[in-house]
């Protein structure tokens, strides 16, 4: 699945980063960045996780 994260609204808390390094990095700006397709069973974790819901399947 497809997967993004809206830089405006991430934290940079790493959540994501720390659950599911196969998807996410972090950028050059501290915030969550979406470097691969997602298991969709994965990429609904990181949804839900995210505090300020800054992640969005596409």
């Amino acid at each position: 699945m497809k997967v993004k994260v809206d830089a405006d609204t991430c934290l940079g808390c790493g959540l994501c980063v720390g659950s599911h390094p196969d998807i996410f990095e972090f950028g050059d700006d501290g915030k969550a960045v979406a470097v691969a397709e997602g298991d969709d069973a994965d990429v609904e974790d990181a949804i839900n996780s995210c505090p300020v819901q800054a992640i969005k399947a596409e």
